[in-house]
């Protein structure tokens, strides 16, 4: 009989220990670490006897003809952008997200489209009753569609009725934590049953050249819950993100061994289900006050797409001995570099002012070329002064308040161009580069200097900045 011995695993991060303790050493969480029982199954090694002899493994050359990943497109375009221009077959992906976002409802239009498409779909659910599902297919008008359902959590279960039939082109596990499997002696959910469940269901994915999905849970932090050992296991991560309040989901690819990564796609969420956004540019932009201080339009580069992005600012006075730095869509750390460098670099001072920073439309930005359209936008707060409205920013600012050039900037200018904007303000390396962009970019190195214009043209026009505002900038430019 196979020897069992019990061990301890954080649920968080999977890490082993010896023996119970409340905090786990690998990941810092609090009462993460269950005692489970393991064997010396799958991954175990041999239980008795001399350990199995491995066979020899061709080793060839670099140099060789190499043929493209064959792969099926689902004809949600903003789908198959996300995948790299469909979904590989035999390759496993990972979608996350929080509790109703639109995950099961996207991957259920998907495996439709592709089932009307003569593909076999299945769908399998370990969340919902078959009823459940065909509820929301009736909803968004799929229910004609030839898709095979089941309700299951068995792993040995699912694996025997997928191998009774002809292998699907398309395979939905709803979701990775209720499944379970017999090789392994723990409860739903825990570390141990989540890793060998996805590793036998990855496997048959590899031998049989389906094309399988796992939904993952989406913890407090916005992780995929589970051992972090579940995203090396497949090929692609994928995010969906969005706020509850507002109806555009983003599904972001965080890895894809087939295709880009950071590369987003843009839904809305209508009564019909997830419907595509074309142009999200327009999206975001559609309800922006262009006569409001601080308000700035940013053309930002999420994977290959420019897109245009409304970023707001407010600057108000405090009260308290130690002023507000809220943000939504931007990293924290980056907007107090930025106040930083606007006060030692250009002498605008933000220690008694409460300061708020927003993303429009729900959407999150993690490239650093939205330095300069936030530190446009919090002068033109703290001013009192609503920037050109034809207008867009975008720019590296460094430490020292020099403006660094940003990748793809004329993609950017282009764009800009397209929604009908006639002026940029960016890094002098993007105007140097020329383009077919026609748009007047004016170029600026250094941040100090720009701030000096906007209040210098706050001044021409009479406008009535801040005293502080208007008095520190123009001293450090002069």
């Amino acid at each position: 009989m196979a020897r069992r011995s019990t061990t301890f695993l954080c649920q968080s991060c999977g890490a082993v220990s010896t023996r119970w303790a409340g905090r786990c050493d690998a990941c810092g969480e609090w009462n993460s670490i269950v005692e489970e029982q393991t064997g010396s199954g799958i991954g175990g090694g041999p239980a008795k006897g001399k350990p199995a002899k491995g066979r020899v493994v061709p080793l060839v050359g670099l140099s060789g003809e190499a043929k493209e990943a064959p792969r099926f497109q689902s004809g949600i375009k903003e789908l198959d952008r996300v995948t790299g221009g469909g979904f590989v077959r035999g390759s496993a992906l990972l979608v996350g997200g929080d509790p109703g976002i639109g995950k099961s409802t996207l991957l259920i239009q998907a495996s439709a489209a592709l089932a009307n498409k003569g593909l076999r779909s299945v769908y399998i659910s370990g969340e919902e009753a078959v009823d459940q599902v065909r509820l929301r297919a009736e909803r968004l008008g799929l229910s004609e569609a030839p898709v095979a359902l089941a309700a299951e959590t068995s792993v040995e279960d699912i694996l025997a009725t997928l191998e009774a039939g002809p292998p699907p082109a398309l395979l939905i596990l709803d979701s990775v934590q209720t499944l379970w499997t017999e090789q392994a002696d723990s409860p739903p959910g825990t570390v141990t049953q989540v890793r060998a469940s996805a590793q036998a269901m990855v496997r048959y994915a590899k031998k049989s050249g389906t094309a399988m999905v796992l939904v993952g849970h989406v913890t407090k932090d916005g992780q995929i819950a589970g051992p972090r050992v579940v995203e090396h296991m497949v090929d692609a991560v994928l995010y969906f993100e969005g706020d509850g309040a507002h109806q555009y989901r983003i599904l972001r690819s965080v890895k894809n061994r087939f295709g880009a990564t950071d590369e987003i796609g843009v839904f809305e969420m209508t009564g019909a289900g997830l419907q595509e956004v074309a142009n999200p540019s327009a999206l975001f932009l559609g309800d922006r006050a262009t006569n409001s201080p601080g308000s700035v339009v940013f053309a930002g580069l999420e994977g290959s797409r420019p897109l245009l992005i409304e970023i707001q600012a407010l600057v108000a006075p405090s009260s308290l001995g130690t002023p507000r730095r809220a943000v939504i869509g931007w990293d924290s750390a980056r907007l107090s570099m930025i106040l930083a460098v606007l006060e030692a670099r250009c002498g605008v001072r933000f220690s008694q002012h409460d300061v708020y920073l927003n993303v429009a439309g729900g959407l999150r930005i993690n490239e650093p070329g939205a330095d300069l359209a936030v530190a446009a936008a919090l002068v033109s707060s703290l001013s009192g002064l609503a920037l050109p409205a034809n207008c867009v920013y975008f720019g590296e600012v460094s430490l020292s308040g020099a403006i660094r050039p940003v990748a793809q900037g004329q993609a950017r200018l282009k764009e800009a161009q397209k929604l009908g904007f006639d002026r940029a303000i960016c890094p002098q390396g993007t105007v140097k580069d020329g383009g077919k962009a026609e748009i007047a970019a004016d170029g600026v190195q250094d941040l100090a200097a720009f701030i000096a214009r906007i209040t210098a043209g706050a001044a021409r026009k009479g406008d009535a900045p801040t005293r502080e505002a208007a008095r520190t900038p123009g001293r450090s430019a002069g």
